[in-house]
């Protein structure tokens, strides 16, 4: 049976971490926030969290980046006991009541990193979709296969075993460009993926910490460095290709 924490990389979201929170922990999983050096008023939100059972709070000294705060999250939750752990948005964007569809697909794969595939309604930013197009064209291309649908939505259980590769490849990206690089080694290393529908929904009045152009040119140079990390793998990948044996 699967051992699974929630791990939630935060920044600033002091309006909206506690009901995010509260809602994993109403669905019975524990909880690991990685603050990512937020300022002072979200850390009088944090501080009073660290009072609620089985929520964990663990301080960055400096924004190193969302993917920075999860890598960090990876190792303190397999350190703590942990097989898997579910990485959710603290800005309230997913529908946590899907959490029991992927801990049960887990429980049925537990190899398997199982990963949100958005629904998204009219709130989305045209900005944003269109990132997400280009994103996925590159991650196609670089894994020789359309088998992956999203690349960059951020509500995903990792089975933690799959993920203790990160420890050892340190240009893994730190910021938006975390999670497009790390599902495309998900998949180079053959980890099964499995897909869960799932809204995500952008609040008019949210705060985000999205910035177009630099998360933009991050995952530009990310997918440029891929270009040379994929070599490795491209004897496999070619294999699975011909023989369609998509992870």
């Amino acid at each position: 049976m699967n051992r699974t924490i929630a791990l939630i990389p935060f920044y600033n979201h002091p309006d909206t971490i506690e009901s995010v929170v509260g809602q994993l922990r109403r669905h019975g999983l524990p909880v690991l926030i990685v603050d990512d050096g937020s300022d002072a008023p979200s850390r009088v939100v944090l501080d009073r969290l660290k009072s609620w059972p089985q929520v964990h709070v663990h301080h960055q000294p400096v924004n190193g980046g969302k993917g920075s705060a999860v890598k960090t999250g990876f190792t303190l939750t397999h350190a703590m006991g942990y097989t898997h752990a579910l990485q959710v948005d603290a800005d309230g964007q997913h529908h946590l009541d899907d959490i029991p569809a992927f801990l049960a697909l887990s429980e049925q794969h537990p190899e398997a990193a199982i990963c949100g595939r958005p629904v998204y309604g009219d709130d989305i930013p045209t900005a944003r979709l269109h990132g997400r197009k280009v994103s996925l064209f590159w991650v196609h291309l670089q894994t020789l296969s359309r088998s992956i649908p999203d690349a960059l939505c951020g509500f995903r259980l990792y089975p933690l075993a799959a993920v203790r590769f990160v420890d050892n490849t340190p240009y893994l990206g730190n910021w938006m460009d975390f999670d497009p690089e790390i599902l495309m080694h998900l998949y180079w290393r053959q980890t099964p993926l499995r897909w869960i529908p799932t809204r995500v929904s952008y609040a008019a009045d949210g705060i985000s910490h999205y910035r177009m152009v630099r998360d933009n040119l991050l995952i530009t140079r990310m997918h440029t460095r891929s270009c040379l990390h994929m070599l490795p793998f491209l004897p496999s990948l070619l294999r699975r290709a011909f023989t369609k044996g998509d992870a």
